[in-house]
């Protein structure tokens, strides 16, 4: 069976790949749009804090034999500490003026986790491995789907909903959203904002490591594997409002969707197909689709 002259299988497995980006933008601009939405910081380190989640496990199933599933747990953690101490030495003295020093200041971090990184790990790619519980694929008549990416498309929809729920509908989230908008008055019902802040950088840090742990054994691991992600994450955020959580996941997922099939029906377009709806999109909502106008 053919959909428009191309095979069903061949069809679904480029849908199945378009959806496994999809999650990975989901995650990454979700985390993006936590940190620019609650601290109004543009995090230009965050496609380093993906790659150094990867480099997280990778070295951790390397030296100290920790499995995947271990690391699914480190990494967040680890990379999660290390933007508290980001946020406390460094942004913390740039919340008051113009949010360009914020940006510099965080692509110069980048620009540092990679020649650290590309110096001891040099540029060629490292190879993690599918976890034994998660290898094979599963027949399901119509395509084979593999197990890895059946999971990836799974726990990302998982994370990137919590994180939606947990900011839009509890009492924490509240806490979080009215500590961005008048810091003064939630410090005065005895919440310490500054905590709040940096925890909440922090955790925008760690979903960047989570999704940098779970490319890890899909991708090769290198140090420029943020840089090359990050302007179309960026794109994404962009599309779908800055600081907006439900529209960077809705987003993010419908635009892997279309770099999918754009590289079944128009391949050479598939690599500037989200920037042309990035145009449109600003051409005709500014704001960005789910964004609130100014």
């Amino acid at each position: 069976m053919d959909i428009f002259g191309i095979p069903i299988q061949a069809f679904l497995g480029q849908l199945l790949l378009g959806l496994v980006n999809g999650s990975f933008y989901a995650m990454l601009s979700l985390g993006l749009a936590v940190i620019f939405g609650l601290l109004g910081i543009v995090n230009f380190a965050h496609g380093a804090l993906y790659m150094i989640g990867a480099y997280v496990a990778f070295v951790a199933l390397d030296k100290f034999g920790i499995n995947y599933w271990f690391a699914l747990l480190i990494a967040p953690l680890a990379v999660g500490a290390l933007g508290v101490l980001i946020e406390r030495t460094l942004l913390k003295h740039l919340y008051k003026i113009d949010p360009i020093y914020g940006l510099l200041l965080t692509f110069g971090l980048a620009l540092i986790a990679e020649g650290v990184f590309r110096d001891q790990f040099g540029v060629s790619g490292q190879s993690y491995p599918v976890p034994e519980l998660l290898q094979g694929a599963t027949n399901l008549g119509f395509m084979v789907l593999p197990n890895y990416r059946a999971w990836v498309v799974f726990a990302s929809l998982a994370v990137c909903l919590g994180t939606w729920f947990l900011i839009e509908r509890t009492r924490l989230g509240a806490y979080l959203r009215a500590g961005t908008e008048n810091p003064a008055l939630v410090q005065a019902f005895g919440i310490n904002v500054p905590v709040m802040v940096m925890l909440t950088y922090g955790a925008g840090a760690g979903l960047a490591a989570l999704a940098g742990v779970l490319a890890a054994p899909v991708i090769q691991i290198t140090p420029l594997m943020g840089s090359n992600l990050i302007i179309v994450v960026f794109a994404v955020v962009v599309i779908g409002g800055m600081g907006s959580i439900l529209g960077s996941i809705l987003t993010g997922l419908a635009l892997g969707l279309i770099e999918g099939l754009t590289k079944v029906f128009y391949p050479e377009a598939s690599s500037i197909v989200v920037f042309v709806i990035m145009a449109i999109v600003l051409m005709i909502r500014p704001a960005g689709l789910f964004g609130k106008e100014a």
